[in-house]
């Protein structure tokens, strides 16, 4: 019995904190009931291990008092009542609450004063007391701007003007002289272009020095396909120059992009396969250029070869050059060759506009003109297009979460028998809504009008497919008009797999026959992002308004987009 209770002893000794160390218990008063109330309102922590800890929430409680307006609070005593208890007295005394400051007008503009006061005038602006930390701290930041990098402003003369208002004097220490940037130096990628740092970014030599808006500019080197920032950018400030260090990495910019696609042909019931490639290449002479060539082959005996070439920033300019050139062939019926050239203006890294000429010129390649719905003719049209591109850089399967292009045509169409005015208008957004990291929905919305008093079949605008409605042979249809939806639920699996859903919508037009109807698409997908570049495999089905469903118009398209 004593081994047992002599056990119970040791443990208790062991386990029990209490019995070496006691909580302190605090209690703050005021100078009248009404103080107290108000300091009690604050749930202040009255519990503490330490007198150190005590003494740190009697400063903390004061200073929350000083910044509400209670400037001439004043800590009384602090009394031990006993071995756990502490009592506090604190006067909150006069509230203040709003002070006038006065300022030069040759070191601050009134339109800054306006942003954060309501009563400015010439020589003194006022504000209330609880806002005067944020505010100070505003007009330090745009100073800041301003080219003064360790500029110091402060508060002096501080004296009361009367029971609920004080004033005092600004004090700005910002340095006479204007700091800009002297010198950019790349490190990392030394051949990074030039252009797109005074274009792109908006950075250049002789720019006031703001670190924090050279920051944000430099995050944008991410939107960029063939270059990424490794760190943030540093600053060597000697006595009379500002050298402005940018840190980035050249990527793998190039990649080649292709899909299979089979189905079984309605008339043989044979299994037939089709398919295209795309080739990029990216600033592959660091300068920025992109040359694109694209060549498809589908199960209409169809064939299209694309060549693009983009060159921007021409002699060290916001202004660059698009070319296009476009060959298009239906079996024995007709080729078309369509030719462009824009010029390009960056506004910034995310906006671009253009404006241009384009030539199409159309061939009847049939022997005998046994279809009058195909003819020669030759196109000319004035275009001007707007762009917007905004990236999300951090998702390596969808590295863009919203895009629009609005492109307007207007001219003349010639054939041997007369000429007339045509119009055509393009439009094509997408927007990726995520919910979180795991789950979004995609929304592609695509259209096109050719607008004409007559129509030819080869020059009709040609829809369907893997890049624009699913579930249907590629460029298998023709129109005057059409309008389509792409919808897709996404579920991000882990940052290299997804899978979704397949919901296409369109409606179309064609004047030349006189028809219109709508068309859907339904199925899923999935993407593996590999060593060798982006995987996917889409499973999709198409009908028409009034046709039923048959699993044998199912298309299954497969598709690698390789980077290197």
């Amino acid at each position: 019995m004593q081994k047992t209770s002599f056990l119970l002893v040791i443990i208790y000794i062991l386990f029990s904190s209490e019995v070496f160390c006691q909580n302190l218990k605090l209690k703050i008063n005021g100078n009248t009931p009404i103080e107290t109330k108000k300091i009690d309102s604050l749930d202040y922590l009255k519990i503490h291990k330490n007198y150190s800890s005590i003494k740190s929430e009697i400063d903390s409680i004061q200073n929350v008092f000083f910044k509400a307006g209670y400037i001439e609070n004043n800590l009384l005593q602090i009394n031990k009542l006993n071995d756990t208890l502490f009592i506090v007295e604190i006067h909150l005394k006069n509230k203040y609450r709003n002070i006038s400051i006065y300022y030069n007008k040759n070191e601050i503009s009134q339109t800054l004063l306006e942003s954060i006061s309501n009563k400015v005038n010439d020589d003194y602006f006022e504000i209330p007391l609880s806002e005067i930390e944020k505010s100070l701290e505003y007009i330090n930041s745009k100073t800041t701007e301003l080219g003064f990098p360790f500029s110091k402003l402060k508060l002096a003369d501080i004296k009361v003007k009367d029971s609920h208002n004080l004033e005092a004097k600004l004090i700005i220490d910002s340095q006479n002289k204007k700091r800009v940037i002297n010198n950019i130096v790349v490190k990392g990628y030394e051949k990074f272009p030039r252009s797109y740092l005074k274009h792109f970014l908006k950075i250049k030599k002789n720019q006031l020095f703001d670190l924090k808006t050279i920051n944000e500019k430099t995050t944008q080197i991410n939107d960029l396909r063939f270059a990424n920032q490794i760190k943030g950018p540093e600053v060597l400030f000697s006595k009379d120059s500002t050298s402005l260090y940018i840190y980035v990495k050249k990527l793998q910019s190039n990649s080649f992009d292709g899909f299979l696609g089979f189905g079984t042909n309605e008339d043989t019931n044979k299994l037939e396969f089709n398919g295209y490639l795309n080739l990029n290449l990216m600033n592959n002479l660091n300068f920025g250029e992109t040359f694109r060539l694209l060549y498809k082959s589908d199960e209409n005996d169809q064939n299209t070869f694309e060549t693009n070439l983009t060159l921007p920033y021409l002699f060290k300019s916001p202004i660059g050059v698009d070319l296009q050139l476009n060959i298009f062939r239906r079996d024995s019926s007709f080729s078309t060759a369509k030719q462009s050239a824009k010029i390009h203006y960056q506004i910034n890294s995310k906006h671009k506009v253009y404006t241009g000429v384009s030539n199409t010129k159309s061939d009847n390649l049939l022997s005998s003109n046994i279809n009058n719905q195909i003819d020669d003719f030759n196109t000319n049209y004035y275009s001007l297009a707007y762009e917007y591109i905004k990236p999300q850089s951090n998702n390596l399967l969808f590295p863009y979460n919203a895009a629009l292009l609005i492109e307007t045509n207007f001219g003349e169409r010639e054939n041997n028998s007369n000429s007339e005015k045509q119009s055509l208008l393009i439009i094509d957004a997408f927007k990726i809504v995520n919910f979180n990291n795991k789950n979004s929905i995609y929304i592609r919305v695509n259209g096109s009008n050719l607008n004409s008093n007559s129509y030819f079949e080869n020059e009709l605008l040609r829809f369907g497919g893997i890049n624009s409605i699913r579930g249907f042979e590629e460029n298998s249809i023709l129109a005057s008009q059409y309008g389509l939806i792409n919808s897709e639920y996404r579920y991000q699996l882990n940052n290299s797999i997804f899978i979704h859903t397949i919901t296409d919508v369109a409606y179309f037009e064609n004047k030349l026959s006189n028809t219109d109807e709508k068309l859907f698409g339904y199925g899923f997908g999935f993407g593996i992002l590999t060593k060798s570049g982006l995987l996917k495999l889409n499973y999709a089905n198409g009908k028409s308004e009034n046709q039923k469903f048959k699993l044998s118009n199912s298309k299954i398209h497969i598709s690698l987009k390789a980077q290197f």
